[in-house]
């Protein structure tokens, strides 16, 4: 018989949306003991996505500790436990990837979801917010930082009132955050943490308008490519404001943000997460060449963001997941600064999608030259602004 391990999970907004975090334990069901404990900072987002988020990482903790097992959820909101039990719909966009996402951790049927009071999940409450307080102070929260034990077995009841004006607030967030007005003209809420997106320059592969994405060849960059490099690294020399540099560890990334960083005298930090698309079986040919041998699922795939390149490959919601989460955790890092990311087309153009809230189809209408530059600002009041787009006036 399968063993059975409990998942505590909770998330955090301090001003919903506003700075955020989640936290999520596995215990052992006999002994109460803590397997694992999980906690992060993911910049500004509302209660619900933190909660949702805190889900997913303890669902995942349990899947490494032992993916046969039976997973008990308990979580003090309600909105998710209704949700992720199918007695609820799901309506915010936010919510549906991410309760996807945690529904395909383990198979159907594995997991159950059961409500508890807020007074009752004390661990995870605490792990979210340690993870919200090293946010603060631009750090993410390390294992070693836990006190999440000492202090559920010190801290006092909460008030019934308290938690039942929380427990409504969980419940009411989902149609007043669908309701609400995004913010235009309004005040002054400091400086935006600003991502400059470099598209990497030319390999053998870009005249040749070949699929070319994280399940291919890893091509480098051309004697053209190196050229676009060093003509980028010198004009955002000449600009001085990139404060950090962040690659996708493709090669070519690699090698355009090298140049760059040399120029300007910075590190490079890799993030998976700006990765290129996996195309499967469509690595290295044309859209021609596609279109001749794979007809019917390349319609499937430019009808819907959800159908991934024949043979295995990355559906584009897959990456648009797999993106916000390198976004979020990189706002986090670098609060108020100005960050050079160098990665692909569908990275920066999923980027700029998700900041104008555009819909998946909009990937397709975007023109994206080899290292051409597009500006992000994000605010800190959850708002995001579209300040540059496709620019190689660098090159010129």
């Amino acid at each position: 018989m399968s063993r059975t391990l409990i998942v505590e999970a909770d998330g955090g907004s301090r001003g919903n949306p506003g700075p955020a975090g989640y936290g999520a334990v596995v215990l052992d069901p006999e002994t109460g003991e803590a397997l694992a404990e999980a906690a992060e900072f993911i910049g500004t987002a509302t209660n619900n996505v933190a909660e949702y988020k805190g889900l997913v990482a303890g669902l995942r903790a349990a899947h490494a500790l032992d993916p046969q097992a039976r997973i008990r959820v308990r979580m003090d909101s309600k909105l998710v436990v209704e949700q992720m039990s199918g007695r609820w719909k799901i309506k915010h966009p936010d919510m549906k990837p991410l309760a996807a996402e945690a529904q395909s951790v383990f198979p159907p049927g594995q997991v159950t979801y059961e409500w508890i009071p807020r007074a009752q999940n004390k661990h995870a409450d605490r792990l979210a917010n340690e993870a919200m307080d090293a946010g603060k102070i631009g750090r993410q929260w390390e294992p070693r930082d836990s006190r999440a034990a000492l202090a559920t077995a010190a801290a006092p009841a909460r008030s019934a009132a308290a938690q039942a004006a929380d427990e409504a607030a969980d419940t009411a967030e989902e149609a007043v955050s669908a309701s609400a007005p995004s913010v235009g003209w309004g005040p002054d809420v400091g400086p935006p943490s600003t991502f400059v997106l470099l598209r990497h320059g030319e390999t053998p592969l870009t005249p040749e308008k070949r699929f070319s994405g994280s399940g291919g060849t890893d091509p480098a960059l051309s004697a053209a490519g190196r050229r676009q490099a060093e003509a980028t690294a010198a004009g955002l020399a000449a600009r001085g404001t990139i404060q950090a540099i962040v690659s996708s560890p493709l090669r070519r990334c690699q090698e355009t943000a090298g140049a760059v960083a040399e120029r300007l005298g910075l590190e490079v930090r890799i993030e998976e997460g700006l990765r290129e698309t996996d195309f499967g079986a469509w690595e290295g040919l044309t859209f021609a060449e596609v279109q001749e041998r794979y007809p019917d699922d390349l319609d499937a795939w430019l009808g819907s963001a959800k159908v991934a390149p024949t043979g295995g490959g990355e559906s584009f919601a897959t990456v648009s997941r797999r993106v916000a989460v390198a976004r979020d955790k990189l706002l986090a890092r670098y609060a108020g600064r100005t960050v050079l990311l160098v990665t692909h087309v569908t990275p920066v153009k999923t980027l700029v999608r998700l900041a104008l809230g555009a819909p998946p189809e909009s990937l397709f209408r975007m023109e994206l030259s080899a290292a051409s530059l597009s500006v992000v600002a994000y605010y800190s009041d959850g708002n995001a602004s579209l300040r540059l787009l496709n620019d190689t006036s660098h090159l010129r």
